[in-house]
């Protein structure tokens, strides 16, 4: 995988890096780094990049939904004004009028039930995604680079030691 030979070259960098005395620090090129990281980015699954896109997609639902009780609301409302007018039938439309609300407000209620049903869904399902990508990726990927740096550390640790090894050897046979 892409992602995977990108560390490996930091690894390299890191490895091949020129030392600073007396530290436990070494010297890489700013810019090579920095172009290593923006290709990683590039380089992590398409399941990231999607997020906003879902993010997206559940304001229209939720937006649509809404739209779609108002408007079911204000039809109810029409019907019952054109009905009031007329004396006998005002029972039967108040009613009516009622019934429809009632059974608008219902559907409402239930479009926004499924809505957030299926936003719970897709973002649960996201959710997998991610836990798992982030299980599979960037744990492989700061188990290898904690790794390296420990290594590079170790390394950096036995030179400095066989260092003051020589220069006490020095020392003793002047």
């Amino acid at each position: 995988m892409k992602v995977l030979d990108l560390l490996e070259e930091i690894e390299e960098i890191c490895d091949t890096a020129a030392g600073v005395p007396l530290t436990n620090k070494i010297m890489v090129d700013k810019a090579e780094l920095i172009e290593i990281v923006g290709d990683i980015k590039k380089a992590l699954p398409e399941e990231i990049q999607q997020a906003q896109f879902i993010k997206d997609e559940r304001e229209r639902i939720l937006n649509d939904a809404r739209d779609e009780y108002e408007t079911i609301i204000k039809d109810a409302e029409q019907r019952a004004e054109m009905l009031v007018d007329q004396n006998e039938i005002t029972t039967r439309s108040k009613q009516r009028a009622s019934e429809i609300e009632n059974a608008a407000a219902a559907g409402a209620k239930q479009l926004k039930m499924s809505t957030y049903d299926y936003v719970d869904k897709v973002l649960y399902e996201f959710q997998e995604k991610m836990e798992y990508l982030n299980n599979k990726y960037f744990g492989e990927m700061f188990t290898n680079l904690q790794d390296t740096f420990e290594e590079i550390g170790n390394r950096l640790s036995e030179n400095r030691n066989e260092i003051r090894d020589l220069s006490y050897k020095t020392q003793m046979d002047e």
